[in-house]
């Protein structure tokens, strides 16, 4: 019991620190998004690698790049999961410091039934009555936004399908979470440096060019991105998965209230109409996951 509690208050207070994490971007909207990324990268490898070497983990680290290395299969997997993470990271910074955080949360609102799918799709996973009635909600939902903004809600699916996908490559790729992060930023680290490079030389850049409040936030990038997954990492080895799949919602909540009622976003009667086709979607899936569990224990 003591080791659940442990786990929820591990994985609620990554999706918290997940939740708010447009106050921090907000605080670098005056650095171009590319750089915010390029720098995130950069200090998440060096953050993420120092605190495995404090855990005495190095070898460790060497040993799941070599069996990589002999497994082609899963080093690209990994490569092209690192390179897909990357790109919902670059497109979470732009909305939020371009104020879409309110389409944003729709995207995490969305991704696990977008992971589901592709659960269906790839892994040939099956889904019961209540659950496809789930998906239809949902998608009535999604309809009444494309028919209200006139335009597919584009970034809302690119944050979905990017993380979706991202976790599937995972799944796939058995690999510890921290040493993971470092082996996942380490393959977009020459991407990173070489960008620097690049606005260095065109005087471009803002990091130690502009004040020390901005190069302390670029820097503490790194650990705002290992320290939630961390907590994530401990959090599930801890509690049973429909728990974590339960905890989830709060990060996009968080999000939701943060763009209406801190950075007045346009939330409209639509807008809430089309959420509240989601939400009883969610609830719907979750209700159905945590009976088919508990049926499975029995």
């Amino acid at each position: 019991m003591q080791e659940e509690k442990k786990g929820i208050l591990s994985a609620l207070g990554a999706y918290i620190i997940w939740g708010i994490f447009p106050l921090y971007w907000k605080g670098l909207q005056h650095v171009a998004s590319e750089e915010v990324l390029a720098g995130r990268v950069i200090w998440s490898f060096i953050l993420t690698l120092i605190f495995v070497v404090i855990l005495k983990q190095g070898k460790m680290l060497l040993m799941d790049f070599k069996q990589l290395w002999q497994h082609p299969k899963s080093f690209w997997l990994l490569v092209t999961a690192a390179y897909l993470i990357s790109l919902n990271w670059f497109l979470y910074i732009w909305a939020v410091n371009n104020n879409h955080i309110v389409e944003s949360s729709l995207g995490y609102y969305m991704n696990p039934l977008v992971s589901v799918l592709l659960g269906i799709f790839f892994l040939k996973e099956k889904l019961s009555k209540a659950q496809v009635m789930s998906f239809v909600i949902a998608a009535i939902g999604v309809l009444i936004l494309v028919i209200s903004y006139g335009q597919i809600p584009w970034l809302s699916f690119g944050l979905a399908l990017t993380f979706g996908v991202y976790g599937l490559l995972k799944k796939k790729v058995l690999v510890d979470a921290t040493r993971g992060l470092v082996l996942e930023t380490f393959f977009i680290l020459p991407v990173a440096v070489a960008y620097y490079v690049y606005v260095y030389l065109h005087g471009n850049i803002s990091f130690l060019h502009t004040d020390m409040k901005t190069d302390v936030l670029i820097i503490g990038t790194g650990i705002v991105t290992a320290v939630p997954l961390i907590l994530f990492a401990t959090g599930a080895q801890k509690i049973p998965l429909y728990l974590v799949g339960f905890i989830q919602y709060v990060s996009p909540t968080i999000m939701l209230f943060l763009g209406v009622i801190v950075y007045g976003e346009s939330f409209s009667g639509i807008d809430l109409l089309s959420f509240s086709f989601i939400w009883v979607a969610l609830i719907l899936f979750s209700i159905t996951k945590i009976i088919e569990v508990r049926k499975s224990k029995n």
